[in-house]
């Protein structure tokens, strides 16, 4: 049984390192309702046409705020992608209502900033005794090592931002910041980014 714990934990401890999401802030109001919310509409907002990675962080979020049992909703999935444009508040306030939607949460791509560098060959440095005894034994190590040629590579960083409001009081009960940092894929960064911010919001009280 010992044994067991202590897998798990490391197995834990290695799936937290692997994680490519922080929380680099976050805020609740002092007055979080003492109530479960009927209905909580996940509303991504996504600059330019990446309806698949808007479509990707609703849907994981929709399911792991169904999975700790809150009832949510994907606006995408409700309303299409372009579910409120041109529209005016109440009237979308009363279209939320009518579906029994009481509360929102939003998740905005702040920004997506892509760094490229260079990484070079494999030259370096070996002590003697390694390969340099002898003459094919240094010749064939260091002709792969000064041989083998660099590359660029990218790597991605997204800044989130998420907000929880209550629509009955139209308040802004919750806010966090978070930053995603080259993630394997959407489907990768979709499924850490939602585990993150609804367990933050149950750690923190936010949902009961």
């Amino acid at each position: 049984m010992k044994t067991n714990l202590i897998i798990s934990f490391i197995i834990m401890l290695l799936m937290i390192s692997c994680s490519s999401s922080q929380i680099t802030n976050s805020w609740k109001s002092d007055k979080i309702p003492e109530k479960k919310f009927s209905k909580i509409m996940v509303v991504g907002i996504i600059a330019g046409s990446d309806w698949a990675l808007r479509e990707k962080m609703e849907t994981h979020l929709v399911g792991d705020l169904a999975d700790k049992g809150y009832n949510a909703v994907s606006a995408i999935k409700e309303y299409g992608p372009k579910n409120f444009e041109n529209m005016k508040e109440t009237d979308v306030l009363d279209k939320m209502s009518a579906m029994g939607v009481d509360a929102v949460l939003t998740i905005v791509l702040l920004d997506k900033d892509r760094e490229r560098y260079y990484v070079p060959g494999r030259v370096y440095y070996s002590p003697y005794t390694i390969y340099q005894r002898n003459f094919w034994g240094y010749y064939t190590t260091i002709y792969e090592r000064i041989y083998t040629p660099g590359y660029y590579q990218e790597n991605t960083r997204y800044f989130w931002e998420s907000n929880f409001y209550d629509l009955k009081n139209r308040n802004l009960l919750y806010a966090v910041h978070t930053e995603s940092f080259d993630p394997d894929s959407m489907e990768a960064l979709a499924h850490e980014y939602g585990l993150l911010i609804v367990n933050n919001m149950v750690k923190n009280a936010v949902l009961h």
